[in-house]
């Protein structure tokens, strides 16, 4: 740094100036955004080691600022298009009905859609394939929401019989539990948002100083 500026003195104090501004924005800005993605990547992976999927994974995103050229107020914002759930695991909450009364699970036997396609509930069930639902309390464990009269299809699924002789005597015929009907249900946490966060933002100074040394300085007259 000596020899810089005794360099300067020796020749445009103004023009070394300029240069030293050029490269240290440059420097802050890499570290910043450089740092940002950093962050996104190890997000990701906090989900995917979370058992959540890669899907819900790449919820997270970034944004740098500035988007174009070099700046010493460089910012990168990281963020997820999935707070509610990030939040939920995050936390380990305690998730009750809306209504007050159950939480429906559905079965693995349950339709994976419900009318208009969207994921399946008892109030979008289909009945007209499935026949209605049946309310069966159990004083120990989960009740049951089940329909009457069903088929075993060849592909293991379920469908209302259509059979006047199978109705009236339940040959061949199941009833099948479509929904557990529970009280509430615990998340477990499973992913460390601030944790992940301040192991990363903890080496933005390194990563600027690191730049700092290696970005080349640009002669700017």
């Amino acid at each position: 740094m000596r020899d810089r500026l005794e360099a300067a003195l020796e020749g445009n104090l103004v023009d070394f100036m300029a240069e030293e501004l050029d490269l240290t924005e440059r420097a802050v800005t890499s570290g910043v955004h450089g740092r940002a993605d950093r962050l996104k990547a190890a997000l990701r992976q906090d989900v995917i080691s979370g058992g959540l999927g890669r899907r819900v994974a790449r919820s997270w995103q970034s944004k740098n600022y500035p988007t174009h050229g070099a700046s010493l107020g460089a910012a990168a914002y990281v963020y997820t298009k999935a707070e509610t759930l990030i939040e939920a695991f995050d936390a380990g909450v305690t998730i009750k009905s809306r209504d007050g009364f159950w939480l429906a699970i559905p079965t693995p036997s349950a339709p994976k859609r419900g009318m208009g396609r969207k994921r399946i509930n008892p109030s979008n069930f289909p009945e007209h394939r499935f026949g209605p639902l049946r309310f069966v309390y159990r004083p120990q464990g989960a009740s049951l929401l089940v329909v009457d009269n069903q088929r075993q299809t060849k592909a293991g699924n379920y469908t209302l019989s259509r059979s006047k002789r199978a109705l009236s005597s339940g040959n061949g015929l199941s009833t099948v539990p479509m929904f557990w009907l529970i009280p509430q249900a615990r998340l477990r946490r499973r992913l460390n948002v601030g944790a992940v966060t301040r192991t990363v933002a903890a080496g933005l100074a390194g990563d600027i100083d690191a730049a700092f040394k290696t970005t080349r300085r640009r002669r700017l007259r």
